[in-house]
């Protein structure tokens, strides 16, 4: 398999859940919902931590922790609730890494345009203009310190603020967990200097109960960064 065939299968799994999810699964049901759906696109492993989704709801989504760390919750999913799944899908050692936080309202996940929380709503669409502004920020040449700094830049201007334990906004996708390099302060690392990388910020605003995510891998082509 392919860099875009593996990534193919989190977008699909995630598409797969937004029909699935309703009020009363527990978090662990959806997680090897997720799970099994990878395997059954073509995943044949998780190259996180052997976690394929990292799912949390409510006030859990303003939590980050080190996959180490983790366990899936016993949360039910509420009549009106926010879900973040993180997926890590792999075929042999090429990695899928791919988030998005939902919105169950009366019971059903809604599209984005739809959600009537307007907090939840701002949010995420937040999310969607944090990885546009990347996309036009960004060049070959731009470092991953660059990156981070700028990106910080924006998300307080945009009234939020960087949730990562670690203080980072992404990371190269590589063959071995620890060859990643990160979007963080001290990487002189040219972006075009990896095959690939995610753009992932993890939101919130100061006082807020809630948390946001979106995780896309890039690339360049012809000089230009390209979702893959």
């Amino acid at each position: 398999m392919q860099y875009q065939e593996v990534q193919k299968i989190a977008k699909d799994t995630i598409k797969f859940a937004r029909n699935h999810i309703h009020s009363g699964m527990s978090l662990l049901e959806i997680r090897e919902m997720c799970e099994r759906k990878m395997l059954e696109l073509g995943a044949d492993s998780f190259w996180y931590w052997d976690i394929g989704a990292f799912v949390f709801a409510g006030d859990e989504t303003n939590v980050s922790i080190s996959g180490t760390q983790y366990k899936t919750s016993d949360r039910v999913i509420g009549n009106n609730d926010i879900i973040t799944i993180d997926l890590s899908p792999q075929n042999v050692d090429i990695w899928g890494d791919y988030a998005r936080t939902l919105v169950v309202e009366n019971g059903k996940v809604v599209e984005n345009e739809n959600i009537a929380n307007d907090e939840w709503k701002r949010g995420i669409l937040t999310e969607k203009i944090l990885h546009e502004e990347m996309c036009r920020f960004v060049t070959a040449q731009t470092t991953f310190e660059e990156l981070y700094y700028y990106m910080n830049r924006v998300i307080e201007n945009n009234g939020y603020m960087n949730l990562d334990f670690m203080g980072n906004l992404g990371h190269s996708i590589v063959k071995k967990k620890d060859d990643r390099i990160y979007i963080e302060k001290g990487n002189k690392t040219h972006l075009g200097e990896v095959a690939f990388f995610t753009f992932e910020p993890h939101i919130s605003t100061t006082g807020s109960k809630y948390g946001y995510k979106r995780e896309n891998i890039y690339y360049f082509e012809s000089g230009k960064v390209v979702e893959l």
